[in-house]
């Protein structure tokens, strides 16, 4: 789907170095163009949408997993939506989006926020600056026509900037403030989340990873002695090399053998399905009752049963090296080398669970409390430096990458500056190859350039159409596929500890390859493509003529916002590709049980590293042209907020979040968004310093110190809070928590707050304060939008945004004392040896592969069978055999 958004892009929005481009001047066609544009991608979302509409009623498990997928539980469910084609609508607006902060995740959360305070922004934004700045611009006295009367481009006075300049304070302004304020919630809100039972209570949130340690302190002895006596678990890493590749091996042999149980099964399956279709049906129900007869006698020849269905020739067979080693029997051979590998896994595992291997220098500290945790991640560890640093807090055991804790701290230095050097690079010169693929689609005009080219005139006229039309937007959409790969390649060499730290360092260098690549370049090459002639024949016009032409770049971004808002947000909710990948993929590869429910189970994730970068470009670009092309504003306000409904239906019903940063990315996103504020700045001065407007410049400049000196000031006083929790907001929760538990708190702080110690109860004010949902009443009155919009400090402060939080599911925090001794070990040392599932048959071949193969590794055949086609059928009403319960790490 987003390689035909990108061809989509590419052919209804204006290239950027189409030469048509450079007569605007003389014919304007931005309404025109803005026309073609819409047209089509309207038609083309209505036609998605309508698709969807249809759709979502019959295809439960593309359109609404979530309300009903036996793997999530309860109270992770989206509630069921009505049937009907559009009735659903009313129930779906009414779910609040604190619903996804409730049910999802504090990311998923985050990510539909940003979206709505991106419309927010662009919305307020157009009242700010459309009533002064279109009547300035329509009449600028330039004589531009159509669209581009309305940018900055059609002023021909200089004391008209003076309005341009003092608007565009006070938008950058409000931006700022929005920025600040949402840092505010963010703050508050984590806060929040991390101290509620629900999460302050796994045991990810009071443990610490400490890289870089050095050899003297990979002892546990010296690690408590360090920490002190609210230690309560360390583990310490080891290198795992060995018995990972042990462990693969007894995988990969354990799947292969239950690929080959179930195709014996279904061969045998097939065959007396077609014995009794030539009405040899009373021999099928008798060999059938042989074989349950001979499984219940304990017949222990292999195949028995199924040798009076299939020949022995055809039961399932590989050879032991490729197409040159020998041909085996590969169930009898499974089963043989299980026998050699489990008795080896086993001794390798406890043989890292004694210590007794080469350790590595990472150490994991679980301690009793969180705030002990806390205490140990913002203490200084060791005395010399990049010693026991970076410390994490927070980090799941599924999301650990295990290789990277090897890293010294030197080596990590290393790697750091050759990722950074080599996405640097990578940002910067990726517009070649995408220069070199595009050139291919203009081919006529690059063999009047290139002669040697010629032979291509040689080859057939379809041909020739299929390279130049078909492999341009193929090798495109590859090469953008490529970036967000590459990135979380760079970002994982660079020795990042967590796929959560992946995804935060990925949204960096996306961000940045997002606005050099998408933004800047495309920008600048369309003022320049519209000018080059004219520059070139009187040279002495060249910033008069950038000045009038970089304005009308923006009617790129116009369409860019209009094709972006239609068909992005109605192929986010159609799917189609997912639908299509679904439905074939099941009937190709669902071979075993195994792969029939996963596929079934496993929702699809989002990767947060690549996907607010795209979203967070939106408000940049508007920002960026909202003084110089104000009408951008009210296409990013739609598009925007498409987007938004797009994606809060998938979040809600859809999506899963398989990587937790904690809400990080949202805070890095913001800030992020100051990017635009930056770029408009920046695009201003150098508007005036062309037109030579000497007030407006001093008034921007003004403005654009004034953003630097904010912007770190905001970074000192906010930045230890977006990473640490504080002490005193600890001690808040305990005493908040103990009241709600029927305990009162004993001390005179309490009473200050409105509880009583003495008799251990809560007062009003206390009571105001306790909350069990977003439905109980606040710790305040309820105040207007304004006030509330002014007063972030008081209306969207810790006890108000604790309502908001999830605080009915504490009981799902429990670990059985195997899979707390176990949780930070490597996988491999932890993993248990896997259950076999195969399909139940008619014959009686099922039940005797279970009771031969049971004496090697476990196997049932239970909650799955083969139908009347021989197909797999799983029962998806229940949790199959191999079903394990989520761990809330």
């Amino acid at each position: 789907m987003d390689s035909i958004l990108h061809h989509l892009n590419h052919v209804l929005v204006p290239r950027a170095d189409d030469p048509n481009q450079g007569k605007a001047r003389d014919t304007p066609s931005s309404l025109s163009s803005m026309i073609s544009t819409l047209v089509p991608a309207l038609l083309i979302a209505l036609a998605f949408f309508l698709v969807f509409l249809i759709l979502r009623r019959t295809q439960r498990r593309i359109y609404s997993p979530r309300s009903y997928l036996g793997t999530l539980r309860e109270e992770e469910r989206s509630p069921d939506l009505p049937k009907g084609l559009f009735n659903w609508l009313g129930a779906f607006f009414k779910i609040p989006d604190t619903y996804v902060l409730n049910h999802h995740s504090l990311d998923a959360y985050l990510f539909l926020r940003y979206l709505r305070i991106a419309v927010a922004i662009c919305f307020f934004g157009c009242l700010i600056v459309w009533p002064v700045l279109f009547p300035i611009n329509i009449t600028g006295g330039r004589g531009l026509k159509e669209l581009d009367m309305l940018s900055f481009g059609n002023v021909a006075s200089k004391k008209r900037y003076y309005a341009h300049a003092i608007v565009s304070c006070v938008f950058f302004g409000f931006v700022l403030y929005m920025i600040t304020r949402e840092s505010l919630f963010y703050i508050n809100l984590r806060q929040a989340y991390l101290l509620s039972p629900l999460y302050a209570n796994r045991m990810s949130s009071r443990t610490v990873l400490f890289t870089s340690v050095p050899d003297a302190y990979l002892d546990e002895g010296k690690l408590r002695q360090v920490f002190g006596r609210m230690v309560k678990n360390v583990w310490i890493c080891t290198d795992a090399k060995d018995i990972e590749d042990l462990v693969e091996e007894r995988d990969k042999v354990a799947m292969r053998l239950e690929g080959a149980e179930t195709k014996l099964v279904r061969l045998a399956n097939a065959a007396r399905l077609k014995a009794q279709k030539k009405g040899a049906a009373g021999r099928a129900e008798e060999a059938s009752e042989m074989g349950r007869t001979a499984d219940e006698a304990g017949d222990s020849e292999s195949g028995s049963i199924a040798s009076r269905w299939i020949p022995q020739k055809k039961r399932p067979t590989h050879r032991l090296k490729f197409l040159i080693g020998k041909k085996v029997d590969t169930i009898n051979w499974c089963r043989s080398e299980l026998g050699r590998l489990l008795p080896e896994v086993e001794k390798s595992q406890s043989f890292h669970r004694r210590g007794e291997a080469k350790r590595v220098n990472s150490v994991f500290v679980e301690f009793y409390s969180q705030s002990a945790a806390q205490d140990a991640v913002q203490t200084l560890a060791h005395h010399q430096p990049l010693h026991m640093a970076p410390r994490y807090i927070g980090i799941r055991p599924g999301e650990v990458i295990w290789k990277n804790l090897k890293i010294k701290w030197w080596e990590r230095i290393l790697r750091v500056i050759v990722t950074t050097a080599f996405v640097t690079a990578m940002i910067i010169f990726w517009a070649v190859p995408v220069t070199v693929v595009g050139a291919i689609s203009n081919i006529d005009s690059l063999k009047k350039q290139l002669t040697w080219l010629s032979f291509l005139d040689r080859l057939p006229k379809k041909l020739t159409g299929v390279v130049t039309g078909l492999l341009p937007v193929v090798a495109l959409s590859i090469l953008m596929a490529l970036v967000p790969i590459i990135l979380r390649l760079m970002a994982k060499l660079g020795g990042a500890p967590s796929l959560s730290q992946v995804e935060l360092t990925v949204q960096k260098s996306y961000f940045a390859f997002q606005v050099i690549q998408v933004f800047l370049v495309t920008t600048l090459a369309s003022a320049a493509a519209s000018t080059v002639s004219d520059i070139i024949d009187n040279p002495s016009s060249a910033t008069d003529l950038l000045a009038q032409n970089l304005p009308r770049a923006s009617n790129f971004y116009i369409s860019y916002f209009i094709l972006q808002g239609l068909t992005l947000s109605a192929s986010a909710l159609l799917q189609i590709v997912g639908l299509i990948l679904y439905k074939v993929l099941s009937r190709v590869l669902n071979s075993t049980p195994r792969k029939v429910y996963k596929r079934w189970a496993n929702l699809a994730g989002l990767g947060w590293g690549t996907l607010f970068p795209v979203f967070t470009l939106f408000p940049v670009i508007a920002i960026t042209y909202s003084c110089i092309a104000p009408l951008v504003l009210g296409f990013a306000t739609v598009g925007l907020y498409l987007l938004y409904l797009a994606y809060r239906y998938n979040l809600l019903f859809v999506f899963n979040a398989n990587i937790d940063t904690k809400g990080v990315v949202y805070p890095q996103a913001l800030r992020q968004t100051l990017v635009g504020v930056y770029l408009a700045e920046f695009c201003l001065i150098g508007l005036f310093s062309i037109k030579a407007a000497v007030g407006p410049i001093i008034i921007e400049v003004a403005a654009l110190i004034f953003t630097v000196l904010y912007h770190i000031w905001l970074h000192i006083a906010i930045g230890p809070l977006l990473s640490y929790l504080p002490k005193t907001l600890a001690a808040e929760e305990e005493s908040l928590m103990a009241v709600e538990n029927g305990h009162g708190p004993a001390s005179d702080y309490d009473e200050k707050d409105g509880i009583n110690s003495r008799n251990g109860k809560a007062s009003d004010k206390a009571m105001r304060v306790l909350s069990d949902g977003p439905n109980s009443p606040a710790p305040h009155k309820k105040p207007n939008f304004l006030v509330k919009w002014l007063r972030p400090d008081k209306y969207c402060d810790y006890n108000t945004l604790r309502r908001l939080v999830p605080r009915g599911y504490a009981d799902l925090i429990h670990y059985s004392a195997d899979k707390e001794r176990d949780a930070y070990y490597h996988p491999a040392i932890a993993s248990e040896t896997p259950t076999l599932w195969i399909p139940k048959d008619e014959g009686g071949v099922s039940r005797q592969e279970v009771r031969q193969t049971s004496g090697v590794i476990p196997i049932t055949d239970e909650g799955a069978h083969l139908d009347e086609k021989n197909k797999i059928v799983t029962n998806q009403e229940e949790k199959p055999p191999i079903h394990e319960e989520t761990v809330y790490y």
